[in-house]
């Protein structure tokens, strides 16, 4: 009996896993992975910094590629194992190096979500003062800094966040993670809808529309490849441990081939949406001023309120941008903590209740010291940035591409492609079979060390990130 087998008997005779109800709700869990803050806050302004349309269609093509092959590899492993990374990582060898490569994809989620929570918490912060009708504020220089910096009330605005997240896994894959997938995703793709058609019929906004849009390959250069890279990992929610605990949950008749295509169009789709609701407004408001396209992280918190202050229906759509926003943070987060909760289930023998509330400290613990970065533990930096940011540089630019390549060498030396092709050929055709195991075994380990490399030149400031 193969080892895949054991691990799955071995679970019949345990507790019952938990599952989707269907395909559907598979597919609206993973979109709600992949669709949150790393689509509505993180690439639209490294679209803006990094050449508007060429870094689209440098993103469009590693995503088909790259994002593609590894999207099917883990949620291919994840349902012939049935286990969360650890255990998938596990099936096939326990010698340390099949226990590290599990544990790295298992610990990231864990020490994501954390942060995390406390952007969603100043989501939810600005999403309140836009309902008090606090545009004109919002958009006071100064603000945001005052805010962050304020460690009792950025403390008190993660903790309401993360009680969210914590109270949805609590209900469980089926009522909780998969129920909420359902309502939020439509509801997201309405609202994203609803406020880039009105962000583009600013005036001055068709300017904002043809450069993010419309490829200048002037604009190109070797950093909008890396951050197309990186930014790929964070969209699509690779290398987290998530796809495996995903599809860990999902019935053998579920096609992975067709799911992931409707992950790709629909992460795809808003992230575009983003980029639609925020470049062409940040051009109606700036004239596309490039101090204001590179504003970078703070574009989201800073110049958005700007813009919205501009307008005569601002307070409304500040209402709705900032609701889409919280929408996709929590969906994403959720998944980011229900692998953590899978893990624990599966390693350390835990009900779903305990796992919960170890996933809860882990929250409460880091997010906090992480909150307080900006405010009372702000003379803490490491490596020369804060708190938050650090853990930012350790899961997405160090752990992210080591985690990804444990996972190319399990499929193409240990797994082997043909097993990953016979797992997906239970439910569906294989049609992208060739291209899968030409980027698997030679080019996605190159782009991996190439992210990996980069990230590290950047931080020390080698090269200009």
């Amino acid at each position: 009996m193969r080892k895949e087998e054991h691990a799955g008997a071995a679970l019949q005779k345990g507790k019952a896993r938990s599952s989707f109800s269907g395909k559907l709700g598979y597919v609206l869990a993973v979109a709600g992975s992949a669709v949150g803050l790393g689509n509505i806050w993180r690439f639209p302004y490294l679209a803006a910094k990094y050449g508007g349309g060429i870094f689209l269609l440098t993103y469009l093509v590693l995503m088909l590629t790259f994002g593609y092959a590894l999207i099917v590899s883990e949620t291919a492993l994840g349902r012939m194992t049935k286990r969360s990374p650890v255990g998938a990582f596990g099936t096939f060898g326990k010698s340390l190096p099949f226990r590290l490569g599990g544990w790295i994809n298992a610990v990231i989620p864990m020490l994501i979500v954390p942060y995390y929570s406390v952007i969603g918490g100043w989501v939810v912060k600005y999403l309140f003062e836009y309902l008090r009708g606090s545009t004109a504020s919002l958009a006071e220089d100064g603000y945001f800094t005052n805010f962050i910096s304020n460690g009792f009330e950025a403390e008190i605005w993660f903790l309401l966040f993360g009680l969210i997240v914590v109270t949805v896994l609590f209900a469980g894959v089926r009522q909780g993670v998969e129920r909420v997938s359902k309502i939020m995703m439509p509801l997201l793709v309405a609202l994203a809808l609803f406020v880039a058609v009105y962000s583009m019929t600013r005036p001055g906004a068709l300017r904002g529309v043809a450069y993010f849009l419309i490829p200048n390959f002037k604009n190109f250069s070797w950093m909008t490849v890396v951050a197309a890279m990186g930014q790929m990992f964070y969209s699509l929610s690779i290398a987290m441990g998530i796809l495996y605990t995903y599809g860990s949950y999902i019935k053998k008749d579920v096609d992975i081939e067709a799911s992931t295509k409707q992950v790709e169009v629909f992460d795809t789709a808003i992230a575009m949406l983003a980029g639609l609701m925020i470049i062409p407004a940040v051009f109606a408001f700036s004239g596309g001023d490039p101090d204001t396209l590179n504003a970078g992280p703070s574009l989201m918190f800073i110049t958005i309120p700007k813009v919205f202050a501009s307008m005569g229906f601002g307070t409304g759509a500040g209402i709705l941008f900032f609701l889409l926003v919280l929408l996709a943070a929590v969906t994403s987060a959720i998944s980011l903590a229900e692998s953590g909760v899978s893990t624990f289930e599966d390693e350390l023998g835990l009900s779903r209740r305990k796992s919960t509330f170890l996933m809860g400290a882990l929250i409460l613990l880091i997010g906090s010291v992480c909150a307080l970065g900006f405010g009372v533990l702000d003379f803490v930096t490491l490596l020369g940035m804060s708190i938050l940011d650090f853990f930012d540089f350790l899961t997405n630019s160090l752990m992210m591409p080591v985690a990804a390549l444990a996972t190319c060498i399990l499929v193409t030396r240990v797994a082997g492609l043909k097993k990953i092709a016979q797992e997906v050929e239970q439910s569906s055709a294989f049609h992208r079979k060739k291209m899968y195991g030409f980027f698997m075994r030679y080019l996605a380990p190159v782009c991996i060390i190439i992210i990996l490399f980069s990230s590290i030149a950047g931080v020390l400031g080698w090269i200009t990130m």
